[in-house]
């Protein structure tokens, strides 16, 4: 027999040791299990992934299928899609102010805001489209001259009463101890109006002036956006902006130049129908028959004879429009992501992942107009700027005479205009 001293040495070394192997058989389930738990998570999170972007491209199909009947059916339907977008974006951005103040809400605030969103639709739609207004009207037969023509001649000073009637309602509810969130309110109200609205009223002056000249920037922005999260996702490695922690520069580089070569082709494309490319001079649904233009007549180029001979084309054909096209395509992919940015930065600042919810896998409108508002502005001032014809025309002086003059005033008109080319008739003929 051992010494008790010695035999309780044993033990305790025999303890020892059955208490470390123990130990070591916990950690070694508990790092399988946490390895396990990575891979399940892991895996969950690539599931994710793949039902996110499935989710994204059914809606994408969606939206686009009842874009193309919209465009379709004309300039009228198009903007009547415009009006109820711009409503379901002014109705998130008030939700969302009111949902950050729920405490603090007033009575009658919700249909104060309303009244200045409704107040900024007559006017700034009044003000586009005078020209199409006028010639609908004057071929109207029932309502009287008087009445049709006093509505477009003094629509501004209608508008203008309308909103002092808001403002005075503004002040005639304001309270002691909630002025700052009053006035926090009103200042949020006409930012919404100016960053949201007006921006994106200036693609109804474009539908009216052709439809290309809405199309093709709206589909610029759609082809940007899709193609930054396709490279994103599947080549994105180095981050481009930390508002957007989910933007890379591969995706953004990728998306340019796919915007870009987009822009070329879609241009020519679309150049080859009246229907996108004739302006609409009336509010009427008809179809339209018009003279593209030398914008979009082609051009012809001998392909150089240092080309290879298995080149397929010795003569390229390429539209004025496609030449401007790509400058829609520069900005689309370059500067109206800023818009998107933007937005980003503003639902950081509300603590929000989106503006709504209205659009399974896009979340809400907002979040989907974001670049589209930005965008509609440079259309319309690149427009105006390089593409409108700058000269009188007939039409101007017709919409002038209309507009300006009563109804006996343009009769005598007319009689002094059958005399003068009646006097310069006759000169002629002598």
């Amino acid at each position: 027999m051992l010494p008790a001293s010695v035999a309780g040495s044993v033990r305790q070394r025999h303890k020892r040791r059955s208490g470390e192997e123990f130990r070591n058989g916990l950690d070694g389930a508990k790092g399988n299990g946490e390895n396990n738990q990575g891979e399940t998570k892991q895996e969950d999170e690539t599931t994710k992934k793949y039902r996110s972007m499935r989710i994204r491209i059914l809606s994408s199909i969606w939206m686009i299928g009842g874009f193309v009947l919209v465009v379709y059916m004309g300039h009228i339907y198009i903007w009547a899609m415009i009006v109820i977008i711009q409503i379901y974006m002014v109705q998130e951005l008030f939700t969302l102010a009111r949902a950050s103040q729920r405490e603090r809400q007033l009575p009658g605030f919700p249909l104060l805001n309303w009244l200045f969103f409704i107040t900024a639709m007559l006017y700034v739609y009044g003000r586009f489209l005078s020209k199409q207004l006028t010639t609908t009207m004057h071929s109207d037969q029932v309502l009287s001259h008087s009445f049709k023509y006093g509505l477009i001649k003094y629509h501004m000073i209608i508008c203008y009463f309308m909103y002092i009637a808001g403002f005075v309602w503004f002040i005639l509810t304001l309270k002691k101890g909630m002025y700052q969130y009053q006035f926090g309110q009103y200042a949020w109200t006409h930012m919404i109006l100016f960053v949201v609205f007006a921006q994106s009223s200036f693609t109804v002056a474009n539908i009216f002036e052709g439809i290309i000249w809405f199309l093709l920037p709206a589909s610029l922005i759609v082809i940007n956006d899709i193609m930054a999260y396709f490279f994103g996702v599947f080549f994105g490695r180095t981050p481009l902006i930390k508002l957007s922690p989910k933007k890379t520069w591969e995706g953004f580089i990728g998306a340019s130049i796919t915007t870009v070569l987009s822009a070329f082709i879609l241009a020519y494309v679309m150049g080859q129908f009246e229907w996108l490319t004739c302006p609409r001079k009336d509010l009427s649904t008809g179809w339209l028959h018009c003279d593209p233009g030398p914008l979009f007549k082609p051009k012809y180029y001998t392909v150089s004879s240092s080309v290879p001979d298995w080149f397929p084309w010795r003569e390229i054909s390429v539209m004025p429009v496609q030449r401007h096209a790509m400058a829609f395509g520069l900005f689309a992919s370059i500067v109206a992501p800023f818009g998107g940015f933007f937005a980003s930065g503003f639902k950081r600042a509300f603590k929000i992942k989106d503006f709504g919810d209205s659009i399974p896998g896009h979340g809400g409108i907002t979040d989907r107009m974001d670049c589209q508002m930005v965008m509609a502005v440079f259309s319309y001032i690149y427009y105006q700027s390089f593409i409108a014809p700058h000269h009188y025309s007939t039409d101007f002086f017709l919409n002038q005479i209309l507009v300006n003059l009563t109804l006996e005033e343009q009769i005598n008109l007319y009689r002094q205009l059958g005399d003068i080319l009646n006097t310069s008739q006759h000169k002629l003929q002598s």
